[in-house]
């Protein structure tokens, strides 16, 4: 008759093995990266300022967009205003709104 096959055995933690590719343990592909730190923390800058190009160019890609702080490492406040700063620097030409 018909032969049966044998089934795995059951998996703990809703089927997940240990050392699997997202915990990052023995044979994991994933390594978390070290924490970015705030360039302006690190700078003690008081305010970010629109007219300060240089500074915040950086901070602006090649087709104009904003990079966002996971990218970049800054903190939620400092890019809060950074972003303010941006926008303000756009509307007076100093940066442009976007690369065609």
């Amino acid at each position: 008759m018909e032969e049966r096959k044998e089934r795995a055995p059951h998996r703990p933690e809703g089927g997940r093995r240990e050392g699997g590719a997202r915990e990052g343990g023995p044979g994991g592909r994933f390594r978390r990266p070290r924490r970015k730190s705030c360039r302006f923390c690190q700078d003690r800058v008081v305010a970010i300022d629109y007219k300060d190009y240089n500074r915040i160019r950086t901070f602006v890609s090649d087709r104009g967009k904003i990079v966002p702080s996971r990218m970049t490492g800054t903190c939620a406040s400092h890019q809060r205003e950074l972003t303010q700063a941006i926008k303000r620097a756009r509307n007076i030409a100093l940066l442009p709104f976007a690369t065609a």
